[in-house]
């Protein structure tokens, strides 16, 4: 099941919506992680198991490390059962197969894994497992001895399957008490609208254009065309994440909580550090907080901190899939961050505000076609066509007809990525007092009733971010 899928949103969520605000508070906990088996068992019921084993290892796992704590060796040992386990698992499903293949390759073997299907949001609850088991080790937050809402804070429905990552630390407190006020509620409603107008109403619809561009061989594209397509999936990509980071944050404002910030429109960052600050927040912390500080961070030397820059990139390539083009991708944004610490930031900041905008733009870019093709050497051909290697012209009939019938839908793409949309909204709405509520509910309203007739007939409808 998915946020966009009229399921979702027309029988799903008001009955669940229904049921917890008839509730007592006391059951709350338990409404939201019955609601939440259900969510994830709907489209994976197999692999509901995998998620309860792992939520219930957890729980003892923390548990155990509280009742010997005063026995170190016993509690640290508790933590790396728990760590092993939850990584074997995780490595399991996503990267056995990599391996194997990398194995075969290497040595002229023919060695097999399990052609298993990767379980949808494995990464996150997996990361948020760990970091709660991690926390209770450093005594930074206290064990929860209720498997009820320990397992409610593992599967909450709203940011199970793609983020944001969130930490037990960040939620122990609401687990236990929380309030929804009519007006919290409507801002997690307003929050939900908003994300998922950017996702089915921008993502979508830009993301057909990189679907047709994808589809021709890159020896066929013109510049123009090889441009177009990239650029389409960089916006898709961006309001497909984002408006599902939107849609868990509001739906968990909806429900008492409060959930971090993912992304801050990374697309006006000036420099690949500042975009890097601004996208993913919730797993650029948790790498920060979970490797990047436990290595040494920036206290051990130039040397050290690079070390563990390379480490941090690394790993997050590979948290994104099992692939090499992960792998570079990670280590190609590594690359850049590194240059950026050493000595690039501060010639940026001393350019054009202008200048140091499109630098990080057509690194973003480049980065993407990394991403997005997982055999390299078609990657390199796409970035070849870009600049002109190898490409069908500079413009074509194909890429003319491209740019007119999307130029709407790119000027629009390129609005909605800064930061004006919302605050034109929140003009309205306190500037011309009871008519600017009106005024601003009538918009959500009809970002609303446009996404359901979206939906009604959609046959495109992906979220790219749960394959990681």
């Amino acid at each position: 099941m998915v946020f966009s899928s009229l399921i979702f949103l027309f029988l799903f969520l008001p009955v669940t919506i229904l049921i917890y605000s008839i509730s007592p508070m006391r059951i709350r906990n338990g409404i939201l992680l019955v609601a939440s088996l259900i969510f994830y068992a709907w489209g994976e019921p197999v692999y509901i198991f995998i998620m309860i084993f792992s939520t219930v290892f957890d729980y003892v796992n923390g548990i155990l490390i509280e009742r010997y704590r005063h026995r170190k060796a016993i509690a640290r040992g508790v933590l790396i059962v728990s760590m092993i386990g939850s990584l074997g698992i995780l490595g399991f499903f996503k990267y056995a197969a990599f391996v194997f293949d990398n194995i075969n390759s290497l040595f002229n073997l023919h060695l097999q894994a399990a052609n298993l299907p990767l379980p949808v949001g494995i990464s996150f609850y997996t990361f948020q497992t760990m970091s709660y088991i991690i926390d209770v080790y450093r005594r930074k937050v206290p064990v929860q001895k209720n498997l009820v809402s320990f397992s409610a804070y593992v599967t909450m429905f709203p940011q199970l399957v793609a983020g944001p990552i969130v930490k037990y630390e960040d939620v122990a407190e609401q687990l236990a008490n929380r309030k929804v006020t009519l007006d919290r509620f409507g801002e997690g409603a307003e929050l939900f609208i908003r994300g998922l107008a950017k996702k089915v109403l921008l993502a979508n619809n830009i993301g057909l254009l990189w679907t047709n561009v994808k589809a021709v061989p890159a020896g066929e594209l013109s510049v123009l065309s090889a441009w177009l397509g990239i650029v389409a999936f960089t916006f898709q990509i961006y309001f497909d994440f984002s408006g599902y980071s939107d849609m868990a944050r509001g739906l968990g404002r909806m429900f008492g909580f409060e959930f971090m910030k993912n992304f801050n429109y990374p697309y006006i960052s000036k420099s690949i550090t500042e975009f890097w600050r601004r996208w993913h927040i919730s797993l650029g912390a948790w790498f920060r907080e979970y490797i990047y500080i436990p290595l040494g961070g920036n206290r051990a030397g130039m040397l050290k901190q690079l070390r563990n820059l390379a480490i941090v990139w690394l790993v997050t390539g590979l948290w994104h899939g099992a692939s090499w083009n992960f792998i570079i991708w990670g280590l190609y944004f590594g690359l850049f961050v590194t240059i950026d610490k050493l000595f690039l930031l501060k010639w940026l900041q001393r350019l054009p505000a202008f200048v140091s905008h499109v630098y990080t733009l057509i690194i973003v870019i480049i980065g993407w076609v990394l991403f997005e093709f997982e055999h390299l050497p078609i990657a390199i051909t796409f970035i070849g066509t870009m600049f002109g290697a190898g490409a069908n012209g500079f413009v074509d009939n194909r890429s003319l007809y491209d740019l007119s019938t999307n130029a709407l839908l790119l000027l629009l793409l390129v609005f909605c990525a800064t930061p004006y949309p919302r605050k034109a909204l929140t003009y309205i709405r306190t500037q011309f007092a009871r008519f600017g509520s009106l005024a601003a509910s009538a918009i959500y309203f009809i970002f609303m009733m446009a996404s359901t007739a979206y939906l009604v007939n959609a046959t495109y409808n992906p979220f790219l971010y749960f394959r990681f």
